[in-house]
């Protein structure tokens, strides 16, 4: 094995193996590399020919790091289109700014392999980093910045752990090859653009939570077919979905959520025909399971919502929306008429089924009360909740 000392450069000979000591601008030509024990942070030195120590050696091949490095920093290894791997320690904690990106989309990256103990992946880090087919996020990691695996077109498998807490503006915008995704549940936003144009993406879940999925989160995801919004989540930014044109199905698990108003699906997502709203249908069948069978027909007179097939579904209504750079376009969105109507029969008879419960609590407790040995009348025992409380409470909630 050849050292270098200081700042002194000297000639790499085709596949030695170059020893970094963390103070030299590494020549151009090196091929395979190995970092002294001694080296703690690989970070940008202004004053050398170049601001990377690696940047631009187009003909590295291998890099073997060393168990106490602590900082990868930006650019450290920009441009180096011919590694094909790369092992980051555990003692590893950050992942600098477009530490492996490839801005000729040439990249030969394709393993990656993150352990436990890095905390940060900075924004563009393995951006079109092309032959990336699989990456792995710890559960140490908190943060990924922005375009961090965007544009890494055949990478196929993401597997995001517990303890993330968001993913960051375009994270895997234009994977186009990724099949499915998991939010772990300690995600609380899904931001702007993260997965835009991941047009084979077909699974997506989504995981209690998560609060917000922000403007563009996923669109032109045109091989998405069913998404489940958790109950969770209390905003969805305009566009979120725009483009998905296979979807046909959403399953809304918080009916109280506004979706719509900023043309969340759009005229594009041509396929969407249905909501369902699951959690609405467990308490309705409660309702009639109770024995208080006259919703039966108050349901069944709300034109084209189904719910007798074990499912409570409300069709998407069309309307035209303002387009913020101008012009207008079609929004689709759930008949919120129709979803206020059911949420508002429904609240009624729970309340209705909760006063006679109560009813029945008070006469039982009377009659407990009351000495075995008496005769006394049983309906005697009997207390109702007074006729103009109820009354009001129901027409307050109808």
């Amino acid at each position: 094995m050849s050292s270098s000392t200081g700042g002194k450069k000297r000639k790499a000979v085709k596949d030695e193996v170059y020893e970094y000591t963390g103070q030299e601008d590494v020549p151009k030509t090196v091929t395979h590399v190995k970092f002294h024990p001694s080296v703690v942070r690989l970070i940008e030195r202004r004053h050398l020919a170049r601001t990377s120590p690696f940047g631009g050696c187009t003909d590295l091949k291998e890099v073997v790091l060393n168990d106490g490095l602590r900082e990868i920093g930006d650019s450290a290894f920009r441009n180096c289109t011919t590694l094909k791997s790369i092992n980051i320690p555990s003692t590893v904690i950050k992942i600098g700014a477009s530490a492996f990106y490839c801005n000729c989309k040439k990249s030969k990256l394709t393993e990656v392999i993150l352990n436990d103990g890095l905390r940060e992946i900075g924004g563009s880090a393995f951006q079109d980093c092309t032959s990336m087919r699989k990456i792995t996020i710890p559960s140490t990691i908190t943060k990924i910045g922005a375009f961090a695996f965007s544009g890494c077109i055949k990478l196929k498998e993401v597997v995001l752990t517990e303890g993330l807490s968001v993913i960051g503006e375009r994270e895997f915008a234009d994977c186009r090859a990724l099949e499915s995704i998991t939010i772990p549940s300690t995600v609380t936003e899904v931001s702007c653009s993260a997965f835009n144009n991941c047009t084979n993406l077909r699974e997506v879940v989504l995981n209690d939570g998560i609060k917000r999925i922000a403007q563009q989160a996923f669109e032109d995801c045109t091989s998405l077919e069913r998404i489940t919004i958790p109950l969770t989540v209390i905003e969805i930014a305009k566009y979120a979905f725009s483009g998905c044109t296979n979807l046909r199905e959403v399953v809304i698990l918080n009916e109280k959520i506004q979706i719509g108003d900023k043309s969340v699906f759009n005229v594009n997502c041509s396929s969407l025909d249905r909501f369902k709203f699951p959690r609405l249908f467990s308490r309705l069948d409660n309702i009639v399971q109770a024995g208080q069978r006259d919703i039966e027909a108050k349901m069944d007179g709300i034109h084209a919502v189904e719910w007798r097939g074990g499912e409570l579904i409300i069709p998407t209504v069309h309307r035209q929306v303002k387009k913020f750079w101008g012009g207008e376009e079609i929004a689709i969105d759930f008949d919120k008429e129709k979803l206020a109507k059911i949420v508002g029969f429904i609240t009624y008879y729970e309340v209705k089924e909760a006063t006679t419960l109560f009813e029945l609590a008070l006469w039982r407790s009377n009659m407990v009360a009351t000495d075995t040995t008496n005769s006394t009348d049983r309906g005697a025992c009997r207390i109702e909740v007074p006729g103009p409380v109820k009354e009001t409470v129901l027409q307050f909630l109808g």
